[in-house]
């Protein structure tokens, strides 16, 4: 643009200043678009990278209540069930009672009813022996004893081998030895009773018909059977636990438990003394 272009009143200096500022607007609109893009550029890699991490916070705090959890313990337990079916879940300490989750063993006197699939005429119901044997059709003697129902079925599938192709039994339980209790000692009426539900010792001896006059409440012991070999004791104070009503702590029993109410000191006193004997339990000196 030329000064002649412009009315004659205007010098060329003022049009000169004038065309400046327009390119500088120009400039300055230019330099806003860009920073805006700019900007529109880190804000959109910005909530991209926030985006990422937490998934990330997500995918860790997911896997962390898989590991400890609810669904997690539950998922867990699904898979030791899947990897052990009909298992019992793991061993315990024997001190504390072995397995956890123990499987049923058959015992003397229990009845078992075997059912082959494709043999009918082998079907048969049988007894366990005093022995811990029973006497299978055409295949003899089996060991019964202390076998759970699934070791019980493959030991008659390996007794049948001999005389089936690929035999299949089904082993199913029809008479037990249900779960029961011992009491003995000072009670009432000692004796042997069923276990039918959930029973504490405290509740066990009232079942046997309450303590004696002679009994001694505060070592009243519990005896569970850890095997063959090895029994585990716990020595409880009722009188203790029931007089400041601390039920919270009595034990509870299980098949098997024998619990024994011992005498106390003065019970064990013979009914007839000789004079010098009674100097064993009297002090001269407080007379």
């Amino acid at each position: 643009m030329s000064c002649g272009s412009w009315p004659p009143a205007l010098s060329c200096a003022v049009a000169q200043e004038h065309q400046r500022r327009v390119h500088s607007g120009q400039d300055i609109q230019g330099m806003t678009r860009g920073c805006t893009r700019w900007i529109a550029v880190a804000l959109l890699l910005v909530g991209c990278g926030s985006a990422a991490f937490a998934q990330t916070q997500a995918d860790a705090g997911a896997e962390t209540r898989s590991r400890s959890g609810f669904t997690g313990a539950v998922a867990e337990a699904k898979a030791i069930t899947a990897a052990n079916p009909g298992g019992a879940d793991g061993l315990g300490n024997p001190l504390l009672g072995g397995e956890r989750h123990p499987l049923y063993r058959l015992h003397p006197s229990d009845v078992v009813e075997v059912t082959f699939t494709v043999a009918p005429e082998f079907n048969q119901t049988l007894t366990v022996q005093p022995d811990g044997f029973v006497m299978l059709k055409d295949a003899g003697l089996v060991r019964a004893q202390d076998l759970n129902l699934q070791e019980f079925s493959d030991a008659v599938r390996q007794a049948y081998s001999g005389y089936l192709h690929d035999p299949q039994a089904a082993v199913a339980l029809k008479e037990f030895q249900r779960p029961y209790f011992i009491v003995g000692g000072e009670v009432g009426k000692p004796g042997k009773y069923d276990l039918r539900s959930d029973t504490t010792v405290a509740e066990a001896v009232q079942i046997a018909g309450g303590f004696t006059h002679e009994a001694k409440h505060s070592q009243v012991v519990l005896f569970r059977r850890v095997n063959d070999d090895l029994l585990e004791s716990r020595l409880l104070n009722l009188k203790k636990m029931l007089k400041e009503c601390r039920l919270d702590e009595d034990a509870h029993v299980q098949s098997g438990d024998m619990v024994f109410v011992p005498q106390n000191k003065l019970s064990k006193i013979s009914r007839y003394l000789t004079r010098p004997a009674v100097g064993l339990y009297m002090n001269g000196s407080q007379f």
